[in-house]
Parts: C-alpha cells; sequence; structure tokens
C-alpha cells in the first residue's frame, strides 16, 4: 500500500515525486515511456527560473529525477491501463502489476495535436514531426516548415533555424499568436519567413514528404509546395496546440469538453484523494513553472488529506 501513486514523470509528476517523497511518504511514480514529457523535446529552457543559459529541457528533467531518488521515490517504468478511483484505496492496473495507494496524483500530460490532413498519418516520422530537438537535425543545410503560430511553433521555428537554411512557419491567422518578445526574435531571423491564413490539407509522398497542399483560409487559394532539386525533402514540423491524456479517465473522473481535468486552487479533483497536475489539468498556463508549482501543490494536499483519514 503505497501513500501516493504518481501517474506521469514529466515535470509536474516528478514535483509531486520530490515533495511527497521528501515527507516521507511512500511514494511510486509510474511513467510508461521515458521522463519528461513535453519538455524532453524542448532545446532550450530560458524562462524556467533559475536555469542558466543553454540549459536543455531533458537536462532539467534529469536533476529533478536525481532529486526524487535522493528522497527515495519508487519508480517503475509501466503502462497504466485501468484505475479504480473510489473509496479511501485507489487501484491503478499496469500493463504488468496493480498497486493500491491512498491517493492518486495524475500527471499524464498531454501529445501534440495532429493537423488531421490528408496523407499525415502515414508521414508521420517520415517528413512529419512533432519535435525539433528530435528531429531538427536530419534536415541541416535544407527548407522545413513549421505549422503553428504560438509560442512552441515559434520557438521551435526559431530553433530549427540552427540546422536549417530555411525556415517558413505556416499559420492559420495574419498574426502570430506567440508572446511578443518570441515573435520579435522571430521576425528579426533572417532564415525565417511566414505563409499567413493559410492550412495544410494535404502532404503527399512514399516514405518522405514530396508535396504539401495549403489553402488560404480567406481566399480559398490552393497552393502546392515542393522541395527544391537541391533538396530532394523537406520537413514539415507541427506545434498546433495539444490534446489531454486523460482516455483512461473517462467515467471514472470528471473532465471538461475538451478532455482536460477540472481542479480547484489545490489541485482536487471531483474525486477525494484524486489531484490533477501539468498539462492534464484545466487551466490557463501551460509551463514548467506551473507543472512544477501544481505537483508540489497537490503532494502537500495530499499529505493533509491522508492525516485527516487517520
Amino acid at each position: 500500500m503505497y501513500d501516493v501513486i504518481i501517474i506521469g514523470a514529466g515535470p509536474a509528476g516528478l514535483s509531486a515525486g520530490i515533495y511527497a517523497a521528501r515527507a516521507k511518504m511512500k511514494t511510486l511514480i509510474i511513467e510508461k515511456a521515458f521522463e519528461g514529457g513535453q519538455i524532453a523535446g524542448t532545446a532550450d529552457i530560458e524562462n524556467y527560473p533559475g536555469s542558466i543559459q543553454g540549459e536543455s529541457g531533458m537536462g532539467l528533467i534529469q536533476k529533478m529525477v536525481e532529486q526524487a531518488k535522493q528522497f527515495s521515490a519508487e519508480k517503475v517504468y509501466e503502462n497504466v491501463i485501468d484505475v479504480d478511483l473510489e473509496g479511501n484505496v485507489k487501484t491503478v492496473k499496469t500493463d504488468s502489476n496493480e498497486y493500491q495507494s491512498k491517493t492518486v496524483i495524475i500527471a499524464t500530460g498531454a501529445n501534440s495535436k495532429k493537423m488531421g490532413s490528408k496523407g499525415e498519418d502515414d508521414l508521420i516520422g517520415k517528413g512529419v514531426h512533432f519535435c525539433a530537438t528530435c528531429d531538427g537535425p536530419f534536415y541541416e543545410d535544407l527548407h522545413v516548415y513549421v505549422v503553428g503560430g504560438g509560442d512552441a511553433a515559434v520557438e521551435e521555428g526559431i530553433f530549427l533555424s540552427k540546422f536549417a537554411k530555411k525556415v517558413t512557419i505556416i499559420h492559420r491567422r495574419d498574426e502570430l499568436r506567440a508572446a511578443k518578445v518570441i515573435q520579435e526574435r522571430a521576425f528579426a531571423n533572417e532564415k525565417i519567413d511566414f505563409i499567413w491564413d493559410s492550412e495544410v490539407l494535404e502532404v503527399k509522398g512514399e516514405n518522405k514528404v514530396e508535396e504539401m497542399i495549403l489553402r488560404n483560409r480567406k481566399t480559398g487559394e490552393i497552393t502546392t509546395i515542393k522541395p527544391s532539386e537541391d533538396d530532394n525533402i523537406m520537413g514539415v514540423f507541427v506545434y498546433i496546440g495539444l490534446v489531454p491524456n486523460t482516455d483512461i479517465f473517462k467515467g471514472k473522473i470528471e473532465l471538461n469538453e475538451m478532455g482536460y481535468i477540472p481542479t480547484n486552487e489545490n489541485m482536487e479533483t471531483n474525486v477525494e484523494g484524486v489531484y490533477a497536475v501539468g498539462d492534464v489539468r484545466a487551466k490557463a498556463l501551460r509551463q514548467v513553472v506551473t507543472a512544477t508549482s501544481d505537483g508540489a501543490t497537490a503532494a502537500v494536499i495530499a499529505e493533509r488529506y491522508i492525516d485527516s483519514l487517520e
């Protein structure tokens, strides 16, 4: 029997693990793949308080992992397939084990949203990508395209300009949604240009992106983009939002219309002893600093909840 089970090992989950284990609660962190979540694919962390220039997302995560280990938080790499969150004893079932706990902190994060374009699924990993840090270096001295206009899209476009000879950002509106300081850096970058008011209808190719079909949302004009003869291939990096990882919680906990988990300021869900933190939670700002704050809050409130049971 654990005091707290944390599902997910991104910044929110690891922060919760650090605070829970440091409070001498018996803590288990369950992660299905690798630590870090969205931040693992981020090249530079500039706005996390205390981070130094050149700090990478993975570097920051490894420090959190070591802290959690230092305070004796247990961790397993298993895929959670079902949960029973009712009553004082919660059950978390993975593909290989079953665990019980007094509290559960949900930190399952979110995945990148797909464009929904024809041909997209067939070319994921073959020219269509969702992680510039992971796949950007494959496009050194080539022309790449970024789909999106928010912070992530523009920041990753700037990052890609370190490798690519040219970066074109395709946005469905006529102005960016990214923070002004990020926009200024992009507009000042000679390698970056923009295609406005446009959406990707289709990506075509056999084992690589050979064509991309765009539609102008204002004029209806259809444009076909192909790589130059010198390039032969092109990369398409998609940053148009997130989809919360909450499928296994449907019918077990309250979700909003977008699939996110509503909580109060204490990270409490509508089920006693169950908390949601990080990108999976319904909130205004999804950043590393808010994720770690969520995790710390949930762990402290979980400890108080356990004390009230005893």
